[in-house]
């Protein structure tokens, strides 16, 4: 019987696991556990008292250069000491690893456990201390510059609504919604002066989802696949606007963003064109 071509494929755990004690030189009673499949696929990895993440990306989502500059991007974060997943080297000082899934070669990190359990709903002192560490990573990215995706406004709103169009449909009441949305937005970036708004590497994804809290309230942010180049403030705003999504008290919302404005502050300043822009 011939067998279908795949165009994704879930790694078994168990091999997974073999191939995680061989690479690594971990313990012979290894556990791997598959946790969660979205466009990467993350496996628990727990050897004797010690966890770990390991990631298996997609194919052809990353390249093995783009995963590198995340990884570079993360070391240099890992080196001022903030609180971070960070890769761990195999026995041959490699971080990334090769897999040859049905589908092609794809390629995988092993990461640090980041430890506590997602909070959605945070208090505003967590929000002081994610504004912090948002800071604190400002304070090391403004300036540097990835080989990965820059999120220009060409990026932003232009190819990406060309890559939904064949989804909504351009005669769909939101594609029209979104078109509409295109053409304000691109002229507020015309408008930018790009010689008053701080750029670097950013984030891109850093909300509650992407930050585990330990019983001392403890941060640790994970998850940099969507880093890139770009405005300093793409970051603020992404956060503030998760804020929106999951706090539907008017009240509560302002003291949190406030909260986190606060954080940042206490770190960098937030120059008032990028206030302007935020929104």
């Amino acid at each position: 019987m011939n067998h279908f071509p795949v165009s994704n494929s879930i790694i078994s755990e168990i091999h997974l696991g073999d191939f995680l004690i061989d690479t690594y030189n971990f313990e012979k009673n290894t556990s791997c556990q598959l946790i969660k499949t979205w466009v990467n696929d993350t496996y628990l990895v727990e050897v004797s008292s010690e966890k770990f993440i390991f990631r298996i990306y997609r194919l052809d989502w990353r390249s093995e250069n783009e995963i590198a500059e995340e990884l570079r991007l993360i070391n240099l974060l890992k080196e001022k000491n903030i609180s971070i997943s960070f890769p761990i080297l195999d026995k041959k000082d490699n971080f990334i690893q090769s897999i040859n899934a049905p589908e092609g070669k794809r390629f995988g990190v092993l990461f640090s456990f980041a430890e506590g359990e997602k909070q959605l709903n945070l208090s505003p002192d967590l929000h002081f201390e994610i504004g912090k560490m948002m800071g604190e990573i400002h304070k090391t990215s403004e300036g540097l510059l990835l080989d990965r995706v820059t999120y220009t406004s060409q990026v932003l709103l232009f190819d990406s609504l060309k890559n939904i169009e064949n989804v909504l449909g351009n005669d769909s009441t939101e594609f029209g919604f979104l078109k509409q949305t295109q053409t304000q937005l691109s002229t507020i970036f015309k408008e930018i002066n790009p010689g008053k708004i701080r750029k670097g590497a950013v984030h891109l994804d850093l909300w509650a989802d992407n930050l585990n809290i330990d019983s001392n309230n403890k941060i640790t942010l994970f998850d940099f696949d969507f880093c890139g180049n770009g405005f300093l403030a793409l970051d603020i705003g992404f956060h503030v606007m998760m804020l929106f999504l999951f706090e539907p008290n008017l009240e509560k919302l302002e003291k949190k963003i406030r909260k986190f404005h606060e954080g940042y502050e206490s770190v960098l300043v937030i120059s008032e064109a990028e206030k302007k822009l935020i929104p």
